[in-house]
């Protein structure tokens, strides 16, 4: 689980731990990570913080860290924020790249290694309304969102039959990441969402549940939107 200290990262671990699943989180800030652990009543040994999942021999490492075959790979690591089209400094791009893109192409590289051979093993990814309906200032993460949609149907065909690759769609979820975001939005965008609310992580991680379930054993290379039936087409 990368992103595993994060808001929907933690409520999947939490969603999986609840249905008697062993789960080892992975996060870039230990500090989190370690308050995460706790909070969620993990034994030691279930958290792995590493410094850049988009480094291969990181993400291998924590690949192995469960140190046993995994059936699994949820990948909710990710970075969110402005990119002024203005901006002469092009690093918020290459974060946004490498944090949302790269960082999954390298943690499904690193599964395939340590993929459980007996299982058909999932990967669930996480991509972003974003690439669908594009975000003002946030144009490096709805280019590495889409990037992440490529990726499942690319690998859903290439890691086939033994691995099933798909990607959950969230749209504004509330989590520490989007807190600023919600909390400047007036009543008329909650209007927008049929549903009459913003998303809670738990919504996302029983999608996330489904994909990683047998009731998903025929479904692969497929986006999942969870955004309360903003994007329904």
């Amino acid at each position: 689980m990368t992103g595993g200290a994060g808001g929907i990262g933690s409520a999947c671990a939490r969603h999986f731990l609840e249905r008697g699943a062993k789960v080892t989180l992975v996060d870039v800030d230990a500090q989190r990570l370690q308050q995460t652990r706790i909070a969620l009543g993990f034994p030691e040994r279930t958290g792995t913080q590493v410094s850049y999942l988009s480094n291969a021999h990181e993400c291998a490492l924590a690949a192995q860290a469960a140190g046993e075959p995994l059936y699994a790979l949820v990948h909710m690591a990710g970075l969110f924020e402005q990119d002024p089209l203005d901006a002469e400094d092009r690093s918020v791009w290459d974060r946004a790249i490498a944090s949302n893109l790269t960082t999954a192409y390298e943690a499904v590289l690193a599964f395939r290694e340590v993929r459980d051979p007996g299982e058909t093993t999932r990967v669930v990814l996480c991509t972003s309304r974003a690439f669908q309906r594009g975000t003002p200032g946030r144009a490096a993460y709805a280019a590495a969102k889409g990037g992440i949609v490529g990726l499942v149907r690319s690998f859903s065909r290439d890691l086939a039959p033994r691995t099933l690759v798909n990607a959950v769609s969230p749209g504004l979820i509330r989590t520490r990441m989007t807190s600023d975001l919600v909390a400047a939005m007036g009543p008329e965008r909650l209007a927008e969402i049929p549903l009459g609310r913003f998303g809670e992580p738990e919504d996302v991680a029983g999608v996330v549940g489904f994909l990683c379930g047998g009731a998903a054993s025929y479904v692969t290379g497929q986006v999942i939107t969870v955004d309360g039936g903003v994007i329904n087409g």
